[in-house]
């Protein structure tokens, strides 16, 4: 009966893995290879169809939030959009105006909501900050949107209470390669649930972006980091 399950699991693993999934490339010793976009933001998606959108911007070109003085983030900090759509094998998911993919994390809470996800954490995993909690919605209802104050003053977005975020490793639109990373991050539908459709092995994050000076951050993925986050 063991070996039973066991086999399954793995069938059910290879059945929602992206397309060009490889174990070896999975997370940090281990992300799929590229998980195609089933619709452009917005449109209704058919699950089995696919694009090739344009690669990601490097997650360093924008200045940090906290950077700056005050909490007032600039246009191109914040998240302006909040889509429901689906992708492919993995359905339900919410995008951003760029496409991207947002997750949460299950060491914040939703009641109330908080935000545990900052240093290292939040390059690795970008907040979706707001000025005024008034992104655009389409797919997503205006009675699950919230914002949460983050620990260094700035605003997130947050659905069904709970702060959502993109990943840094996901470079393309419509991936979800943040899958139960740690086995604490997850895609978030609309409604602020977790996505289980598809749970690949948990896996270690990204390393965080190399600091101005090159050299990477503390917790960037050597020896003795705990990936808390």
């Amino acid at each position: 009966m063991v070996a039973g399950a066991a086999i399954a699991a793995a069938l059910a693993v290879a059945g929602c893995a992206p397309q060009g999934y490889n174990a070896a490339d999975y997370g940090n010793a281990a992300e799929p290879a590229s998980n195609d976009v089933a619709a452009s933001p917005g449109a209704t998606a058919d699950p089995a169809a696919t694009s090739d959108p344009a690669a990601q911007a490097d997650p360093d070109a924008t200045a940090a939030p906290g950077s700056e003085t005050g909490t007032e983030l600039s246009d191109d900090q914040i998240t302006k959009a909040l889509t429901g759509t689906a992708v492919k094998k993995m359905g339900e998911v919410v995008e951003n105006e760029g496409g991207f993919v947002l997750y949460r994390f299950d060491g914040d809470s939703n009641s109330p909501a908080k935000s545990n996800c900052n240093g290292d954490c939040a390059k690795v995993w970008p907040p979706a900050y707001t000025n005024d909690g008034k992104p655009t919605l389409k797919g997503v209802s205006s009675s699950v949107v919230g914002t949460v104050t983050r620990a260094d003053g700035t605003k997130q977005l947050t659905i069904k209470g709970w702060p959502v975020y993109t990943y840094i490793g996901d470079k393309k639109p419509g991936q979800w390669k943040g899958q139960n990373v740690s086995g604490k991050w997850f895609v978030i539908k609309p409604d602020g649930a977790k996505n289980l459709t598809c749970l690949p092995a948990v896996s270690k994050p990204v390393a965080p972006p190399a600091s101005e000076s090159g050299a990477e951050s503390s917790d960037s993925g050597t020896a003795g980091s705990d990936y808390s986050y």
